[in-house]
C-alpha cells in the first residue's frame, strides 16, 4: 500500500470545523466542556497564526496542534492550562517572551502510527528555533496513571515509565518527541485518566543564543520588541581573490556576531570588488556578467555564515543571471535557518542601465521576521515613496536599504529620502554603504558612504532621529538597537500622525501588483 503523504501547514479560521472533529475523535472521553470549543480555536488562530498547524492527508485535516509565546521565570515555570493559555484563549500570548508552551495535540485515531505527529513536531521544533527561543514546554497528560493510583504514587509511574518498565501512550509519545520530564504536577487540568495529574515537559533548544533573546525577550507586562541591528561600512579596496572578499565579509560578520546583533546589513553591489580581478579593458557589461557568475559562490559563503552565527544576514546586492538571459541586481536575506529569500531592484539608474547592462526588477516582498516585518529597498529605490508607504501599507516596521553612491551629493539622495521615509511612515530605516577606493577598475572607482540607523522623529526618539550612524567613508559598523514596539505607540499617540491623518478624500496610492509576504524560516 503506498504511503500516503502528510502535509503540515499552518492553520486558517476556515480549518476550525476539521480541527473540532479531529479533537472529539481523539479526545472521546472528554465532554464538550473539558475540549477547546469553537471560539477558543478562532482566538487561537487570531493571537498566533503562526503557532497553529494542521496535518493535512489527502485534503483533510488529521491532526492538528497549538502553541503560544510565553515569558516564564526559572523559578516558577509551572502553570495551570487555563493559567498560561488564558482559558483557552491565548490572551496570555507575547512575543516578547521566551518559551513556545505546546497547548495541545492530537491525530484522528484512524490516521495515528502513520508520523502525523512526528511531523507536527517538526512543526513546532522549528517554530521555536525560528523565534530563538530558551526552550518549549508542554504538560504531559499520563492517562496510564489510572490503572496504577492505588499501587504507587504519580511521580514513581512517571519514574518507571521513563525506565521502560511500564508504557504510558502519551508519555512514551512526549519522549519519543524529545521531551525531558522535569516534574510530576497536580491540578494542570481536568483530566479522569490522569488523575489530575500530569508531567511538566521541557525540550531545550539546543541553538539558543540567550544573550540575544535577552534583547528581543522581556517579561509578559513589557509590550516592546527590541532587535539589535549591525549595518555595515565595508571599503572597497584592491583584492587579488574570492578568498579575500570572503575573509572581509567573513570579519563583518563575526563583528556582529561579537556584539550579539540580531541582523546584520551589507551595502549593494559590494561584491563589485571582484572587478579588481578581472580583465579591466573588457566592457563593463560582460564584466557584470562575470560577476553574476559569483552568485552560487556568494550563496554558499553567506548561508554558512548565517547558520553557523545564527543570525539573519541581508547580503546587501549581486548581479543575477535571469532565465531570459538578462541581468538584475538583486539583494538577499539569509535567515538563521539557512533559508534564502531575495529582493529585486525596481528603479535603475541611467548609469545602471545604460553602462552595467542591469535590467529593471519585479515584484514587493514583505519578509514577516522573527524580528519583525522587513522589507527591502535598494539604494534608489528609496527615492521613491509609493514603495515605502505599500510597504507600510502591508505592515513593514523597518526597511533595509544597501546602498553604493560615488560622492557627496549621490549618497545625500539617499540618506536625505531615508530619513524621509522614516518620519512619514514611522518606521525605522536602515543604510549600509561602499566606502574607500577600487584602483584598476572600470567601474566603482570612488565610494562615499556612512551607514546609518534612522528613526522616526519625536519625543520616544534620538534628538536628530538617528539612532546610529557612522563616521564618513572609513571602514566601520554601525549598531544600535530599536524598539520595533514603540512604532505601534507612537503611531497613536505621537505629537503628529502621518499614517493616521492622509486624506484618501484627496489623493491615494494604488498598487499595481501585490505585495507577497513572506514568512521567513
Amino acid at each position: 500500500m503506498k504511503k500516503k503523504s502528510i502535509v503540515v501547514r499552518n492553520a486558517t479560521l476556515d480549518d476550525v470545523p476539521a480541527i473540532l472533529e479531529v479533537a472529539k475523535k481523539a479526545y472521546p472521553q472528554w465532554s464538550e466542556l473539558q475540549r477547546a470549543n469553537e471560539r477558543n480555536y478562532q482566538m487561537q488562530i487570531s493571537a498566533f497564526p503562526e503557532g497553529q498547524f494542521v496535518a493535512v492527508v489527502d485534503g483533510n485535516v488529521v491532526g492538528y496542534c497549538s502553541s503560544l509565546i510565553v515569558y516564564l521565570d526559572d523559578d516558577s515555570p509551572w502553570y495551570a492550562h487555563g493559567e498560561i493559555t488564558g482559558f483557552g484563549s491565548f490572551s496570555t500570548h507575547n512575543y516578547s517572551g521566551n518559551t513556545l508552551y505546546g497547548s495541545d495535540i492530537a491525530v484522528d485515531p484512524d490516521y495515528q502510527r502513520m508520523g502525523v505527529s512526528k511531523k507536527l513536531y517538526t512543526a513546532r521544533k522549528s517554530l521555536f528555533k525560528r523565534y530563538n527561543l530558551k526552550q518549549m514546554i508542554a504538560g504531559g497528560r499520563i492517562p496510564g496513571y489510572k490503572h496504577y493510583s492505588g499501587k504507587m504514587s504519580a511521580k514513581a509511574y512517571v519514574a518507571k515509565v521513563l525506565a521502560g518498565e511500564l508504557q504510558d501512550k502519551a508519555l512514551n509519545a512526549h519522549m519519543k518527541a524529545g521531551y525531558e520530564v522535569h516534574g510530576v504536577h497536580f491540578g494542570y487540568m481536568d483530566d479522569e485518566q490522569s488523575l489530575g495529574y500530569s508531567t511538566h515537559l521541557v525540550m531545550p533548544n539546543p541553538r539558543h543564543n540567550p544573550t540575544k533573546r535577552a534583547l528581543a525577550g522581556q517579561p509578559i507586562k513589557r509590550t516592546v520588541r527590541r532587535a539589535r541591528i549591525c549595518a555595515v561600512q565595508y571599503e572597497m579596496r584592491k583584492i587579488a581573490s574570492w578568498q579575500e572578499l570572503s575573509e572581509q565579509v567573513e570579519y563583518f560578520v563575526d563583528t556582529a556576531d561579537l556584539y550579539d546583533s540580531h541582523l546584520v546589513v551589507f551595502p549593494e553591489l559590494f561584491i563589485a570588488q571582484m572587478l579588481c580581478t578581472l580583465d579591466r579593458t573588457a566592457p563593463l557589461p560582460e564584466l557584470v556578467k562575470e560577476l553574476a557568475d559569483f552568485h552560487d559562490k556568494y550563496i554558499e559563503l553567506f548561508t554558512s555564515l548565517a547558520t553557523s552565527r545564527q543570525m539573519m544576514i541581508v547580503a546587501g546586492s549581486v548581479p543575477v543571471h535571469q532565465p531570459d538571459g538578462s541581468i538584475r541586481n538583486v539583494a538577499h536575506l539569509f535567515s538563521a535557518m539557512g533559508n534564502v529569500y531575495t529582493q529585486d531592484k525596481l528603479h535603475l539608474t541611467p548609469a545602471e542601465a545604460t553602462y552595467w547592462g542591469l535590467s529593471q526588477g519585479e515584484g514587493l516582498k514583505v519578509f514577516d521576521t522573527p524580528l519583525g516585518r522587513i522589507a527591502i529597498l535598494i539604494c534608489y529605490d528609496i527615492e521613491f515613496p509609493e514603495l515605502s508607504r505599500m510597504l507600510v501599507d502591508a505592515g513593514v516596521d523597518l526597511i533595509v536599504v544597501p546602498f553604493a553612491t560615488d560622492e557627496r551629493k549621490a549618497y545625500q539622495r539617499v540618506r536625505y529620502c531615508a530619513q524621509a521615509r522614516a518620519v512619514e511612515n514611522t518606521i525605522y530605516v536602515v543604510l549600509a554603504g561602499n566606502v574607500g577606493a577600487l584602483p584598476r577598475s572600470p567601474a566603482m572607482t570612488l565610494n562615499f558612504g556612512q551607514a546609518a540607523i534612522l528613526t522616526p522623529s519625536d519625543f520616544a526618539f534620538p534628538m536628530n532621529a538617528v539612532a546610529a550612524e557612522g563616521i564618513i567613508n572609513t571602514q566601520t559598523v554601525v549598531i544600535s538597537d530599536i524598539d520595533l514596539g514603540a512604532l505601534e505607540v507612537e503611531r497613536e499617540v505621537a505629537n503628529v500622525r502621518p499614517l493616521m491623518d492622509r486624506r484618501p478624500d484627496i489623493y491615494t496610492i494604488e498598487r499595481q501588483i501585490p505585495i507577497q509576504k513572506i514568512k521567513v524560516s
